[in-house]
Parts: C-alpha cells; structure tokens; sequence
C-alpha cells in the first residue's frame, strides 16, 4: 500500500492499532537532498527518519528518543519540514527503536510523531550549517560517556537544562506501604511511555530514577504527582528532574527494568524473563480497579492489588481481584512434585487457594493464587527456576478457577485445597512479609528458631536437603532469625520446600524465605 492513504494522522493515532507499521512517509520532495524516504517499511537503516514533529521541537527531545536504545552518531533537523533524521550507532539499535514505537506510540510535546528506516545508510551532514545539533549531540554523548553516577551530581549542567530531561528523580516520603517498581510504572504510564526504571534507597529513602519517552511527558508527571500522596497520608512523591538524560538499565527484575529490552537478564544468576513475561510487563495490565483504596492516584493495576492488600484495604481474602488468578505450571518432575511442594514453593509469592496435578499429564499443575497480582509475581519470580532438577515454566492460565474432584471421587491426592491452610504469608494486612518478597536466591532466611537450637543443628538439618551449607550467621540482635547459605539456587529452592514450618520442638516451626542479602 502507499504511503499516502496513510497521510492521516487519524489512522495511527490509537497506540493499540495493530498497524505493523507505524511509520508513514515523506513525500519524497520534502527537501530535495535527502529525497526517496518513502517506502513503507524500508530495509532496517541505522539512519531514521522521523516526521510529523511539532514546530517548537528542539534537537535535545529528538536525540533523547533514540538514547534509550543506544548511541546516537549524528542528527539532522529539518526544521522547516518538521522532519529531522537520526543516525545510531548501530543498526541493532535502530532496529528495536522502530520495533519498540512501533508498539508504543512515540509522542513529543503531546502530539504522535512517526518513524521509519531511512533510504540513507548513513547521516552526510555539512557540519558548519549543522552547528547547534552536533553541539547539543556532543554534549548529550558527554553526559552519557561519563556514566556518570546515580545521584548525576557530576554531570555538567550545560548538556541538558533540567527541564528538558527525560528522566525524573523520585524520592518516598512516608513509606509506609511498600512501593513497587510495578506500582511506579503504572503511576507514571498515565502521562506517556515510561523506558526505564532503576530503584535504590539512599540515605535511607527509597528512591527511583524513571526515564519517559518524552522529556514534557516527565514535566507534565512532576506538575501533576510532586507532593501527592500514593495511599492515603502516606507514601509520597518528592520529584525532581534529574540531571541524567538517559539511563543504563543493565538488569530486568524488581530493582530496574529497561521496557525497551525484554532480553535484558535479570543479574545475580536469574534466569532472563521469559518473552512472555516480558511481554506482560509491556502490555499495560489493567487487571483491576481497587475502589477508594488509592486516594489520588488511583492506579488501575494488579500491582496496586498488592500494595492495596498491603494496605488493608482490600476485602475478603481468596476473593479473585484480578483477572488471572491461576498458574498453569509445566515441565515439573512428576515422580517427585507434590501438591504440597507447589504450596510450598508459591506460597512465598501468595497465597496459594488451591493446586491441582494434571491427571493426565502429571508434569503439569494448575496453582490458584488469592489474586492476579500475586500470580503475576509468582510467574515472574518462578519461571524458569529449577525445581526438583527440571526448569519449571510458569504461565497464565486461561482457567479463572481449580475446580475440586467430585464428592467422593477419588483423584489420587492430586488436587487440594489449602484455602483455610494457616501457613499463608500475606492474609494479615500490612504484614512485614509484603516487603520481604525477594527472587529465589542461594542464601535462605530463617526464623522463629528457638533458642535451644544451635548452629550446627541447622547445619545439619539444611545438608539433609541434598545440598551443601556454605554459610551460617545468627542475626545478632535477635537468635530467632538467621540466614544461611547454600551452595546454588536450585539447592535453596529445595531446602525451603523440605524445611519451611519444619517443626523445631518447643511448639516453634521454622520460617524459610529467600533473602536479598548475601553472608
């Protein structure tokens, strides 16, 4: 098709419109030098050639669209045009820059710009007329080789006026609830395409640093959210712009998370995230609205489920509050795996309603948990992770519920209900294991250890798993908790399934978690 039925901007204006592409060409005359762009969907070019761009737009917002996905080499405006070409470093980046806007439409200043391969291979700009934008490139490259460090203290004011950065600064006042990453991005999509988030605590405070498409979507974000409140009088947004243009995401998991690079792994061994999950965390999951319990940001998401339930403020426990509740959970080792050792080893992530071992196919289970938040959890958490020797793969299931066996009907133990079980970590509001949710690790934590029972006992109790203990330490203020190590994941996963409410005499079970710290 040409280009010209799709002139209208109308067309693509919907950032769901399953438009392959969502490009749309110059008409080839736009300027006589650099005529030609206007095949649809050109052989991929590291040169890219962006249309429709608002009259006020300056050469800064242009390059920062495609700092994300790598080095930008050269740019050049066509101011007259609206137009302007960007050129990578490499054709990778240019390549999942236009797959990327190809599924979220890029905007500047509020209005959708367009992008595509260029016919140009490579960027022949006359440097003198081109002054201002090699400058402003240079100085943005400045900024970006000196890496520089998270607070951005040291980067030179002149590259990029704080306004104009991409990326905001977030500082948690009043954490009270826990706040996720997850939570985040669904706060701040709300005003355009959020690239990166990296979370850390300084200074004691739980911070981010979050990049938007868009340097105005992040000025819009700090007008509307500086000073608000994410739940009710507590958790809140101090946002300032940061003087960083564009942030280095090196892993995906509960810390950081680059939206523009699904194949990012996930550091500290884990396996990457799987495309599917990868995918979902694209997608903007509304699962579910949480009535009154957000006050001014009420956040549309299964990851509000959790901080809401956090909160307290969600009723009946069990109740479904997303729309995927159940886990179909695959490739187990269907001589050892147990309905209890699903419970087990889900239930750090939720609380785990009801499992059942397929019959007729014993290397797979369904798993309800008590909401899609926690199942969204528990699949990016556990897919992927070794269980009993074979790489568990954990989905969404399209079942919205397990159903028990018939009264009476004998289905060998393979299903059970642990709706009432009182092992559930989550069911008390505002419970200290909202904020304990960590990925698999080798180093396990344990507690409600009673005092009569030592080091070495534990030791021993741990080595009988199968594994190895690498490592031991009591907390020193407190001998009901310690943290142990193992020597790999796998071992840990194992040992927490044998060993979580294992009785230790003296009417204390012992607690195992996986812990973020290492000994």
């Amino acid at each position: 098709r040409g280009s010209d039925e799709l002139l209208s901007g109308s067309v693509l204006s919907s950032p769901n419109s399953n438009m392959s592409s969502m490009v749309v060409t110059a008409n080839g005359n736009d300027n006589k030098k650099f005529k030609g762009d206007d095949k649809m969907d050109g052989a991929p070019s590291r040169v890219l050639h962006i249309r429709k761009l608002p009259g006020e737009v300056t050469e800064t917002e242009v390059i920062a669209l495609g700092l994300p996905f790598g080095k930008v080499t050269n740019i050049l405006m066509l101011k007259g045009k609206n137009q302007a070409f960007l050129e990578l470093a490499t054709e990778e980046a240019a390549i999942t820059m236009v797959n990327y806007y190809s599924a979220v439409t890029p905007h500047l200043r509020n209005q959708p710009i367009y992008i595509q391969y260029s016919n140009h291979k490579e960027l022949k700009t006359d440097n003198t007329l081109n002054q201002r934008a090699q400058a402003v490139l240079q100085a943005v490259t400045a900024v970006q080789a000196s890496n520089a460090p998270i607070s951005g203290t040291t980067v030179s004011e002149s590259a990029v006026t704080p306004a104009q950065s991409p990326v905001l600064r977030i500082i948690i006042d009043n954490m009270y609830y826990p706040v996720t990453l997850d939570v985040l991005h669904q706060i701040f999509s709300k005003f355009g395409a959020v690239l990166k988030i990296i979370t850390f605590t300084k200074n004691n405070q739980f911070q981010a640093l979050l990049q938007f498409g868009d340097p105005v979507n992040a000025q819009q974000a700090k007008q509307a959210l500086d000073g608000q409140n994410i739940y009710n009088a507590c958790c809140t947004l101090r946002i300032d712009f940061s003087k960083l243009v564009n942030l280095n995401v090196k892993y995906n998991n509960d810390k950081s998370r680059d939206y523009t690079r699904p194949d990012l792994p996930s550091g500290d061994g884990q396996p990457t995230l799987d495309p599917a999950i990868a995918a979902a965390f694209a997608k903007e999951t509304s699962l579910l609205a949480v009535p009154g319990a957000l006050s001014p940001l009420a956040i549309p998401n299964a990851a509000a489920a959790a901080a809401a339930a956090a909160a307290g403020r969600v009723g009946m426990p069990g109740v479904s509050a997303g729309s995927n509740t159940v886990l179909l959970v695959s490739n187990l080792n269907e001589e050892m795996v147990t309905p209890q050792s699903l419970f087990t080893l889900f239930g750090v992530y939720g609380d785990v309603q009801r499992v059942k071992i397929l019959y007729n196919k014993k290397d797979s289970a369904l798993i309800q948990m008590a909401d899609g938040n926690q199942s969204q959890l528990a699949m990016s958490h556990l897919n992927g992770q070794k269980m009993y020797g074979k790489i568990i793969r954990v989905t969404l299931s399209k079942h919205q519920t397990v159903q028990l066996p018939r009264e009476g009907l004998d289905d060998q133990g393979l299903t059970k209900d642990f709706g009432n079980s009182p092992l559930h970590r989550f069911k008390k509001p505002g419970s200290k294991n909202f904020q304990n949710i960590f990925p698999p690790s080798a180093t396990l934590h344990l507690s409600n250890i009673p005092p009569s029972v030592a080091e070495e006992d534990l030791r021993t109790l741990f080595a009988n798993t199968g594994g190895t203990v690498k490592a031991f330490k009591f907390f020193q203020r407190d001998h009901k908790m310690a943290l142990l190590q193992m020597s790999t994941v796998e071992e840990a996963i194992q040992a927490l399934i044998d060993l979580h409410n294992y009785n230790l005499g003296e009417s204390h079970h012992l607690r195992v978690s996986f812990s973020k710290s290492t000994i």
